[in-house]
C-alpha cells in the first residue's frame, strides 16, 4: 500500500479507529487496507451494502468479509446461491450481546470466535456460498493468532493486542437468496452512536 495509507493503519490506537480507517476504505477515502490486495477497494457487489457496513464499522462492528443474498446463474454456467452474510471483529462487549440478542429474535445464524490465551469460543464456520448445491464458501470458523496477524499487518501493536482478545462474530442469513437481505435491516438495528474517539 501507498506509504500516506500505511501511516494512516499505523497511526491507528483504538478499535474505534480502525473501525473509522475500514469505513474510510468502504468509502472510496484510502487506497488500501491491512490484509486485502493493495489498491484495491470493495467488490462490485458490495458496492450497494457500503453505506451499511461503514456504519457498522464506525459503531464498532468492524466488518472484514461480507456479501449480498444472491441466486442465480454464473459465468461458469452453473447454479450459484449465497446467503446474506458478514463477519468482522467486535471488542465492545455490550454491543455484541445486542448483535447476539438481535440475531437470535429474527433466526440470523451465528457464529463467534474468539482468540485467548486460556482458549475461547470457536464456533462452526457457516457455509454462506454454494455452487450446483456443494459448499464453496464459508464465513467463521477456528481463528489463530497467526490468522490475525497477516490480516492486520502494519497495524501498531497497542492495537493488535486489542484486535487479538475481540471476538469475531459472524452473522448469515437463515435462506439463501434475497429473502436474506433483511439480515441488513436486522443489524442495523442493534446500533447505537458512540462517542467520537481520538488516537493518542
Amino acid at each position: 500500500m501507498s506509504r500516506a495509507d500505511s501511516r494512516r493503519w499505523r497511526a491507528a490506537r483504538t478499535p474505534a479507529d480502525l473501525g473509522d480507517l475500514m469505513a474510510l476504505w468502504l468509502e472510496g477515502g484510502l487506497g488500501s487496507r491491512p490484509g486485502y490486495e493493495p489498491h484495491w477497494g470493495p467488490d462490485d457487489e458490495t458496492t450497494a451494502l457500503i453505506p451499511t457496513l461503514a456504519a457498522l464499522c464506525r459503531a464498532g462492528y468492524i466488518t472484514t468479509c461480507s456479501q449480498p443474498g444472491l441466486t442465480g446463474t454464473g459465468a461458469n454456467g452453473r447454479w450459484w446461491e449465497q446467503r446474506a452474510a458478514v463477519t468482522g471483529l467486535v471488542t465492545d462487549e455490550a454491543l455484541l450481546a445486542r448483535l447476539l440478542r438481535s440475531a437470535a429474535d429474527t433466526g440470523m445464524n451465528t457464529c463467534v470466535n474468539q482468540l485467548r490465551r486460556r482458549g475461547g469460543r470457536q464456533g462452526q464456520p457457516i457455509v454462506v456460498t454454494t455452487c450446483d448445491g456443494q459448499p464453496v464458501t464459508a464465513f467463521g470458523g477456528r481463528i489463530r493468532r497467526a490468522d490475525l496477524a497477516p490480516e492486520w499487518a502494519g497495524t501498531h501493536p497497542r492495537l493488535f493486542a486489542q484486535i487479538a482478545t475481540g471476538t469475531y462474530l459472524t452473522i448469515a442469513a437463515p435462506a439463501y437468496g434475497t429473502t436474506g437481505q433483511n439480515l441488513w435491516r436486522t443489524i442495523q438495528g442493534t446500533l447505537r452512536p458512540r462517542p467520537c474517539s481520538t488516537s493518542g
